[in-house]
């Protein structure tokens, strides 16, 4: 198979067998880290959407957001969920393999949370497209798994994940960005049936300046 058609196999079987009301609250740490560096809505992209707590979390405070994500599935649980929540005007879902194709404009947020997958791409390329898709003035921000939470579907691997620095080294920037934030920090995350673990993200934010 091609690697977008393991893609949206394997995706397709992630979403179907999950409860349709998993992932649909926004990522505690995107929320703060918006409060701070883009309290004023635009456009937004979001890559890997999943059942979009995210992007209906944007929506609702504004955001133009074009939804990404390679299952159909999920997309349709983001429409869903936009309609009805009363956003659907201000909701794009776009199916894509990101390894494949990518959303046309620019944007005033570009956002990466958690965009992991076990089908091998070139994931630094899908970043570094992402960055070229920020407008400017506009944000980057990618959260990404630094450890393997119990529930995760890489639970039992031997991963190894990098730091910040490589992360955003992978990205390439010239000198018309500037680094917000690239660190590690833990939390205590709930996953699903309520159950709960410390783990550790990395935050990048990146804004581009020209």
């Amino acid at each position: 198979m091609t690697s977008a058609n393991e893609s949206a196999a394997f995706w397709e079987r992630h979403y179907a067998a999950m409860d349709a009301d998993w992932g649909t609250r926004p990522n505690v740490v995107l929320t703060a880290l918006l409060a701070d560096l883009a309290p004023t809505p635009g456009t937004a992209l979001d890559l890997g959407c999943g059942h979009g707590g995210d992007a209906l979390w944007l929506a609702a405070r504004g955001w133009d957001v074009t939804a990404v994500d390679v299952s159909r599935t999920a997309l349709d649980r983001v429409a869903a969920g936009a309609a009805a929540a009363g956003v659907t005007e201000r909701v794009h879902p776009e199916r894509h393999d990101l390894a494949e194709t990518f959303p046309a404009g620019a944007y005033d947020l570009v956002t990466a949370t958690y965009f992991h997958t076990p089908v091998t791409i070139s994931r630094d390329g899908v970043l570094r497209r992402a960055a070229r898709a920020v407008a400017p003035g506009g944000l980057l921000v990618v959260i990404e798994h630094a450890s393997t939470a119990p529930w995760s579907w890489q639970a039992g691997q031997d991963v190894e994940y990098p730091a910040p620095a490589d992360v955003i080294a992978s990205l390439r920037l010239d000198d018309s960005w500037h680094v917000v934030r690239g660190d590690a920090p833990r939390r205590t995350a709930t996953g699903p049936g309520g159950r709960t673990a410390t783990v550790t993200d990395n935050v990048i934010a990146v804004r581009r300046t020209g």
